[in-house]
């Protein structure tokens, strides 16, 4: 009688303690990626000067472009693989008034050609 007791309780406690922090590198989990997938090869084709149409053809469309700051554009990407912590790599494009790239900021580096005419 008590072997039966023990193949009923095993199963149900090992199913209760599936949610604990013990078990849980044990539990898969898979890889997100949010945003901007933005490569250092995109980025050194960006020119001082470039339109805004000109960057989006080259980037791709924001992650994020603020309505009181229009001129800042947000290429944001996130990327958790399994159990790991998240990497975060940013690129901050900023354009002028009148709509002209004039910086980039973010863990990607601006290319030596940067401020050569298009």
């Amino acid at each position: 009688m008590q072997f039966k007791k023990w193949i009923i309780a095993l199963p149900l406690a090992v199913g209760l303690l599936g949610g604990c922090s013990l078990l849980e590198p044990l539990v898969y989990r898979i890889d997100i990626t949010q945003g901007n997938y933005v490569e250092q090869e995109a980025v050194d084709k960006l020119r001082f000067g470039m339109t805004k149409q000109q960057v989006q053809f080259v980037m791709g469309s924001p992650m994020l472009v603020e309505s009181g700051y229009p001129n800042t554009w947000y290429y944001i990407y996130l990327f958790t693989h399994g159990h790991e912590d998240s990497v975060q790599k940013d690129l901050i494009v900023h354009f002028d008034n009148n709509g002209n790239l004039t910086s980039i900021d973010g863990v990607f580096p601006m290319s030596d050609s940067f401020y050569e005419k298009i």
